[in-house]
């Protein structure tokens, strides 16, 4: 499966106004930038990501072709454990094949989000049930 990684500005701004109707952020220029538009061969996760002070990169909102939650606790993305090995994050969308980087993820933003935990497992089940198709 492939999934995806999309950047969606600085947390310290855009984080408190997301919702999973947004489709913009505000960007350090103080301009509204549309998100790029999610990969075509994307079938699996869209996973947004914004920014924090220092580099630090947290998952914000994830959906699948059912469900976008947006969380309300972000995660901290760890390079290699949340999408694999020599990946790396930026403006444009990043796609990722690692499934079970992916499923850490999952599981690691669903026990941050444990209001969100019902939404989150019916993602986790539909993406077990797509993953053994293959």
């Amino acid at each position: 499966m492939r999934h995806a990684f999309r950047y969606a500005g600085g947390f310290e701004k855009n984080f408190p106004k997301l919702t999973s109707a947004t489709t913009s952020f505000e960007g350090s220029d103080g301009q509204q930038h549309e998100y790029a538009p999610w990969p075509e061969a994307v079938n699996g996760l869209r996973i947004s990501f914004m920014e924090k002070a220092g580099k630090k990169f947290v998952a914000v909102r994830i959906a699948d072709d059912t469900s976008d939650v947006v969380l309300h606790n972000d995660m901290v993305l760890v390079p290699g454990e949340h999408f694999g090995f020599g990946v790396h994050l930026h403006g444009t969308p990043t796609v990722v094949e690692d499934n079970i980087a992916i499923m850490k993820l999952l599981e690691d933003v669903t026990k941050k989000n444990v209001a969100h935990s019902d939404e989150l497992l019916q993602i986790r089940a539909r993406f077990k049930a797509a993953n053994t198709k293959h």
